[in-house]
């Protein structure tokens, strides 16, 4: 057992990623107006900085109503 990564331990660390991470960031993206499926980018450190940063300065439906 030492230094092994059992298929388990993927399964685990996909299970807390989907249910602490995943979920919450898709749900707000969500009530933003984006797509949910851009969590997914959140998997890759690089990709969710780029991904902040896109959806922090693009235009947001929410701004149609003022």
């Amino acid at each position: 057992m030492g230094g092994e990564f059992h298929p388990f331990h993927w399964l685990v660390l996909l299970s807390f990623f989907l249910f602490v991470y995943a979920i919450p960031i898709g749900a707000i993206l969500k009530r933003t107006g984006h797509q949910p499926a851009w969590c997914l980018f959140c998997l890759f450190p690089p990709f969710a900085i780029a991904v902040l940063w896109v959806v922090a300065f693009k235009h947001w439906p929410i701004d149609n109503r003022r």
